[in-house]
């Protein structure tokens, strides 16, 4: 199943290959607004309490000249950070070189803004960002949503989405996804209190969570509920063809470990 979520970043794995790193920090404002544009391969990015932006990207190819010809941008002008990846054009016909990913880890301040993720194939991290945008985007592969507590939006065109949170936080915050086709998971603490809706069109939904002065719902395709009278957090999937599961940790659970997908992904601390 993963060869056919990621093949270009899979098949670089497997196959003999060349690789350059490109590392770099700068320093820049707590609220910046930042933008991340790549294509191939992974985008981490972890909120910090430094007010500084760190970007390392590890570019791969089969060939030196193809390695070449993949370049990292970074912009930096007061207001806005830009990210972006530059790839060769890739030939439409014939036995030419394809190949080409980056795998961007960035370190960003938590109070920025992102106001546009975006990547074509592979791995999205975010963890830990309470800006006032989070907004990403990937056509196909994994999404992670770590602790992101902004007016989060989701969009995911073929994978799997996994939302998970060891905390709730106090005061209005949006999540919002919608999935193509895949599956979804989404694990909140056992005390979280939000407006949860969720509704798949050729799908189902497994939720663990009891509606206001009612009990756990069973598998259903659509929900509309107040959970623990919250209404100041919301909560809005759509899911087009796909399962949903939303589920809930309490206090023990989250000490032992939040959600074992992400361990390989976010630092120790975040899951400690």
């Amino acid at each position: 199943m993963l060869g056919a979520l990621f093949p270009c970043q899979l098949r670089l794995c497997d196959r003999p290959h060349v690789e350059d790193i490109f590392e770099q920090s700068y320093a820049i404002e707590p609220t910046e607004n930042v933008t991340i544009r790549n294509g191939d391969g992974a985008v981490r990015v972890y909120g910090s309490t430094a007010t500084e932006l760190s970007v390392h990207a590890i570019k791969r190819a089969y060939t030196p000249e193809r390695l070449k010809q993949i370049v990292v941008n970074v912009s930096v002008r007061p207001g806005s950070v830009s990210i972006e990846t530059t790839f060769p054009k890739k030939p439409t016909w014939g036995l030419f070189d394809r190949s080409g990913t980056v795998d961007y880890s960035v370190v960003v301040p938590q109070t920025a803004s992102i106001s546009r993720l975006e990547l074509d194939n592979g791995e999205v991290l975010v963890d830990g960002m309470h800006g006032q945008t989070m907004h990403a985007r990937l056509g196909s592969g994994q999404m992670f949503e770590h602790n992101c507590f902004s007016d989060v939006v989701l969009s995911l065109g073929r994978g799997a989405l996994t939302l998970a949170y060891e905390w709730w936080g106090q005061g209005r915050f949006s999540i919002r996804a919608n999935i193509a086709r895949g599956n979804v998971w989404a694990f909140f603490p056992s005390d979280a209190a939000f407006h949860l809706i969720a509704k798949t069109v050729r799908g189902k939904i497994a939720n663990d969570f009891a509606e206001q002065g009612g009990s756990a719902a069973k598998e259903t395709s659509k929900v509309d509920a107040l959970i623990h009278s919250g209404d100041e957090a919301a909560i809005q999937m759509h899911v087009r063809k796909a399962i949903l599961k939303l589920g809930s940790k309490t206090r023990d659970a989250q000490k032992r470990g939040a959600c074992p997908t992400l361990s390989r992904f976010l630092p120790c601390h975040a899951i400690c």
